[in-house]
Parts: structure tokens; C-alpha cells; sequence
């Protein structure tokens, strides 16, 4: 057990992901977006044409989160939802023009976040800490309540 004079692992991550996003949060804020939206539009310009329910697994978010986020972004003309051509009720999401030219400019300052993280770390890089984190995450996946007899 961690005495009350040590930080949980778990506390200092979360802290280091607020800071993070009041970090992209602000440095979003000229391009008019959020960070679920950067998401979102990141995602895009990585793979056109997914659907709603593919952002949202990829974006962390619920459904109705995803599906709020796109109707603003289309609202925008940043984003423009089309039926699949063979799956008609299927909505392929996609960036318009107006989308592209944001989420280039947006993604260069949170480059520069990003940039912050990686030149924290001592010379080996972030590949060990990301290992880790990995390591982290299938631990904490694994986890299952115990139950009593």
C-alpha cells in the first residue's frame, strides 16, 4: 500500500493528462476548436471516410458525444457526412476544404505540446516510458473486481 506521503502512479497521470489538455485547450482556442474536435479532425486527416461510430472508439468518446462533436464540425463546413455506398445507413465522415486547412495549422501547435513531452525525457527517448505505459495499460485492462464467498 502507498503511505499518505506518497503520490499514487494513477494521480500522477491523470494530473499530467489535465495538464495536457488545458494545455491543447488553450493553444486551440485561436482555431476555434476543442480538443474531442482536434481529435476528431486529426483522425480524419489520418483516414477519410470513417463513420461516427469508428471516431468515437478512436477519440474515447460515447456515441452521443461523437455524434454532438460532428454536428458542430459539420455546422462549421469543417466536416461533410455522406452515405456509404454500399452501406446506405452508414455516414462516411470526411474533411472539406475549409477542414483540411484547420486541422494542418491547428495540428502545429499541438506539435509543439507534443514536442514539450518528448523533450522531457532523458536521452533514450520516450520509447522505454511508452513501453511502460503499455505494460500500464494491459495491467490495468487485466484487472477484475474480487469476489467474495
Amino acid at each position: 500500500m502507498v503511505n499518505s506521503e506518497q503520490e499514487r502512479v494513477g494521480q500522477r497521470i491523470k494530473r499530467l493528462e489535465q495538464e495536457l489538455t488545458a494545455a491543447k485547450h488553450a493553444a486551440l482556442r485561436p482555431f476555434k476548436i476543442n480538443v474531442p474536435q482536434y481529435g476528431v479532425l486529426y483522425e480524419l486527416s489520418r483516414q477519410s471516410g470513417l463513420s461516427g461510430a469508428a471516431l468515437a472508439r478512436r477519440c474515447m468518446v460515447t456515441p452521443q458525444t461523437m455524434s454532438s462533436v460532428l454536428s458542430n464540425l459539420e455546422g462549421r463546413g469543417l466536416v461533410e457526412r455522406t452515405p456509404h455506398p454500399i452501406h446506405l445507413q452508414i455516414l462516411e465522415v470526411r474533411l472539406t476544404a475549409a477542414g483540411k486547412t484547420l486541422i494542418r495549422e491547428a495540428d502545429v501547435v499541438v506539435e509543439e505540446i507534443e514536442q514539450l513531452l518528448d523533450a522531457s525525457f532523458a536521452p533514450g527517448g520516450a520509447g522505454p516510458f511508452l513501453e511502460q505505459l503499455e505494460r500500464c495499460e494491459k495491467a490495468v485492462a487485466a484487472w477484475s473486481p474480487k469476489t467474495t464467498s
